[in-house]
């Protein structure tokens, strides 16, 4: 603006007798120059900006995107740890299962083998005391009598038994019962015969001849391992109601048995 001025006053002292002297002019030119000099600079300033711009357009659209970028990483990272997540949830449950299984398995032979100790101590105190009457006789030189013969036909059962013979067990057992009727042995008798039936998985046998040992002999030592046994027979042919009903009756008729200890156990598991 200050050139075209400038270039307009000197024409109008042209036109109205000429321009001013020499130096005057030059002025005028370096003035020229100059303000030539300034707008190149703006120029170029101008357009350095410009190219800044376009730069930091350049870079905030790249940030823009990385930063979608990272966000879609960071959505991929959420969903492959939910899925981590949800297959060692799996694993644990396939892990969990069957080491529940593996304890209630080790807890049912925990069980089984409490009962079988039980069973026999119970058959060596019989067997320790017929062999100590047998000796008693060998020593004072006479035959056995009547009751050393029919310990010897019972201890004979009972081996039998013991030897996984069932029917030799069962005749010999019974054959003990009909001759010694009176015998302080014969309710034991009456319940190792049920437990041959038992052994053989004759279920409904069993129950029957058990139930004659709870029925003829309720005050006996084998009356509550008799109403046991019928419990198991019962379960055994997954009639449950009988199974419980049993089971609760032999709680409640024999509260400090060992046979009450297991039922209560059994009896958590029918239900």
């Amino acid at each position: 603006m200050k050139l075209v001025w400038i270039l307009s006053g000197c024409l109008m002292l042209a036109l109205t007798g000429g321009c001013a002297s020499t130096g005057s002019v030059e002025a005028v030119r370096r003035d020229v120059d100059e303000t030539k000099n300034r707008i190149y600079t703006i120029e170029k300033d101008l357009g350095t900006a410009r190219e800044g711009e376009k730069t930091f357009k350049s870079d905030f659209a790249a940030l823009r995107k990385g930063d979608a970028d990272l966000q879609a990483n960071l959505d991929s990272l959420k969903t492959d740890l939910q899925l981590m997540a949800g297959k060692l949830d799996d694993q644990g449950l396939a892990i969990k299962k069957p080491v529940e299984e593996l304890a209630r398995y080790r807890e049912d032979s925990d069980r089984r083998i409490v009962a079988l100790e039980d069973r026999i101590v119970k058959l060596q105190v019989a067997v320790d005391e017929l062999n100590k009457r047998m000796k008693e006789f060998a020593q004072n030189g006479s035959a056995p009598g009547k009751e050393a013969t029919a310990d010897a036909l019972y201890l004979k059962g009972l081996e039998s038994f013991k030897g996984g013979d069932m029917p030799s067990a069962r005749t010999q057992l019974t054959s003990f019962i009909e001759k010694n009727p009176g015998h302080d042995l014969v309710p034991n008798a009456r319940y190792w015969i049920g437990e041959t039936y038992y052994g053989e998985k004759n279920y409904e046998q069993a129950i029957l001849e058990f139930q004659e040992v709870v029925k003829q002999y309720p005050k006996k030592e084998k009356a509550p391992a008799a109403m046991l046994k019928q419990a198991l027979s019962f379960k055994a042919l997954k009639d449950l109601k009988s199974t419980q009903y049993l089971l609760k009756r032999l709680i409640g008729d024999y509260p400090k048995s060992d046979e009450a200890k297991k039922a209560r156990v059994i009896l958590k598991e029918v239900k």
